[in-house]
């Protein structure tokens, strides 16, 4: 063998540092890409939402200073909290307070912004994977069995069952619950919410009903998408082979069928994530519960602009991390996404 051909045998087995490093940018750019995608929804939520609140009826500056307040009094008010610059250049200074991790303060409460939203948040979080940990808990199971069984009861009912779920809305499955499971029953307060520090039963207790009623639709799409998935997973070839080859059904559904089925699944579950803090404004209202909805609804109602901003930026972000972190666990859970990348 010549040298030279030594020398492209060892190339192709053994590939040098450099050409390695050549590659290492390219599994970085995703990552970046998302990066740029973040910020760019960050800014341009922000400031379609700095502009749509200056064209809401009403004075914020009369609203704040109050009902007995001089016009001098309200525009000492105006000019102090920039009321009087335009949309752009009240959104840059916002903007540039906010890149530095102050989101302003109250004009209601004279309280951080950023603090109200920590002080909240963790309750609205709870709220929503109690939830998510509901609607998968119940849907994975029913749409396994459904898809292994399609012209058994389960199989037959879960399509009704998962489309009057869907169609249903939230406060409709609230209201039911509250006159069901608080008034009729009394197994459940109506409103009111006890902290994890109270107790771990006294906490399940105040958010089962707006959990269930907030699961309820995602619960329904859930067992509708996987069931369908699974379908024609169980149609493919391999696991006719796994079947040939004796394998147990247990171990045939949820170690075969499940994970390749689950992709479509993980999507759905990561877009409900970001989207169940958005249901949470009405679910909270209604149970009383002080999370980062109500905070919203409160905000809306006494103009309190700058609270406003800083809870639909933390949405914004929450809901393009979470896509972020779905792109990711594409990997996981489906290596044939892995190498493909």
């Amino acid at each position: 063998m010549s040298s030279r051909t030594t020398t492209e045998v060892l190339l192709t087995v053994a590939p040098p540092r450099s050409r390695r490093r050549l590659f290492a940018p390219a599994a970085a750019r995703p990552f970046l890409q998302r990066t740029v995608h973040l910020l760019i929804v960050l800014i341009g939520v922000t400031f379609l939402l700095s502009f749509m609140l200056d064209l809401l009826p009403g004075d914020p500056a009369a609203s704040i200073a109050g009902e007995q307040a001089t016009p001098d009094q309200v525009e000492a008010v105006r000019q102090e909290l920039n009321l009087d610059k335009p949309v752009p250049v009240r959104y840059a200074l916002w903007l540039g307070d906010a890149v530095r991790g102050d989101l302003g303060v109250s004009y209601r409460t004279s309280q951080p912004v950023g603090e109200a939203i920590m002080q909240r948040l963790p309750v609205s979080l709870e709220l929503m994977l109690l939830a998510q940990v509901i609607a998968i808990a119940v849907s994975v199971p029913l749409a396994v069995l459904a898809a292994w069984r399609p012209k058994s009861f389960i199989g037959r009912v879960t399509t009704p069952v998962s489309t009057l779920a869907i169609s249903v809305p939230e406060f409709v499955v609230a209201l039911l619950l509250i006159l069901v499971g608080a008034m009729m029953l009394g197994w459940f307060p109506t409103q009111g919410f006890e902290p994890i520090s109270a107790g771990l039963g006294a906490n399940l207790v105040t958010l089962a009903l707006p959990s269930l009623a907030i699961a309820l639709e995602p619960m329904g799409a859930y067992t509708r998408l996987l069931r369908s998935d699974l379908s024609r997973t169980l149609d493919q070839d391999f696991i006719l082979a796994a079947k040939a080859k004796g394998m147990s059904v247990p171990n045939l559904l949820f170690k075969q069928a499940l994970r390749p089925s689950s992709l479509s699944l993980a999507t759905l579950a990561g877009l409900n994530t970001a989207r169940l803090l958005g249901s949470v404004v009405v679910i909270e209202t209604l149970f009383g519960i002080p999370g980062i909805g109500r905070l919203l609804v409160e905000s809306i109602n006494n103009a309190d602009i700058i609270t406003v901003q800083g809870v639909v930026c933390v949405i914004a972000v929450a809901y393009v991390l979470v896509n972020v972190l779905t792109d990711l666990a594409y990997a996981v859970i489906d290596p044939r996404v892995r190498h493909g990348r």
